[in-house]
């Protein structure tokens, strides 16, 4: 079986090498760049199966970089974890809204980083692929074989948790779900995501969904839920 490619993105080379050695340690094929350019080109050319992407790179940076991968369709799909110096909380929705499917603030443990790359590696690996699994309500179509929702025949561009969140709301309409419900059903247990990061999310699904948003209904003190 091929070993899962990893992209690192960092230009402190004694940190490149670190998880370096730590992701190759766990039998991933690990490749280190220091700038957003060289990998925006690596990336288009080998599509890695998950990228470790640094905030602070020169040039073009981390945000940049994800931007530009989340605008096209064969990256698109591509997880990303965001490793860096800046741990504030703008900086951690920032990276979310962009569609980053997890954020590592510096300093960092290797053993949580390998930790977090093999979660979001198995789930980017086990997204659902049943045909009969797909959602259709009034102009709204989530389907999970594809891996799309579409607006009345439109295409709505959406993160890989993005969509997630959303199917799994649909798949259970008039069922109200906490936030951290949602967050065991899109990442697993013990997933360390904030109640302030999943309604960041639900935001940017709204948004991306203009009238059929109004389909995401919030539950005052308890959550969310699909409008049955």
């Amino acid at each position: 079986m091929p070993k899962e490619r990893i992209l690192v993105v960092d230009d402190e080379e004694d940190i490149s090498e670190l998880v370096r050695y730590h992701l190759d340690k766990e039998g991933l094929a690990v490749t280190c760049l220091g700038t957003g350019e060289a990998a925006l080109k690596y990336i288009g050319e080998h599509l890695p199966d998950l990228v470790v992407l640094d905030l602070m790179l020169p040039g073009m940076d981390g945000l940049e970089v994800c931007r530009a991968m989340k605008r096209e369709g064969r990256t698109r799909t591509i997880p990303i974890i965001i490793l860096s110096a800046k741990g504030e909380e703008s900086d951690v929705v920032t990276g979310l809204e962009l569609g980053a499917d997890d954020y590592l603030a510096k300093p960092f443990s290797p053993k949580v980083l390998v930790a977090r790359v093999r979660n979001v590696l198995r789930r980017s690996q086990s997204q659902p692929v049943d045909k009969s699994a797909s959602v259709h309500v009034e102009g709204l179509d989530i389907d999970p074989a594809r891996f799309e929702v579409r607006c009345n025949g439109s295409l709505v561009e959406m993160t890989s948790t993005e969509f997630r969140i959303i199917h799994f709301l649909a798949q259970r309409p008039g069922l109200v779900f906490t936030r951290s419900q949602i967050v065991t059903a899109v990442h697993g247990d013990d997933y360390p995501v904030t109640d302030r990061s999943i309604d960041v999310q639900i935001v940017n699904l709204r948004r991306k969904l203009g009238s059929f948003g109004e389909y995401i209904e919030t539950v005052r003190g308890v959550g969310y839920r699909f409008r049955g």
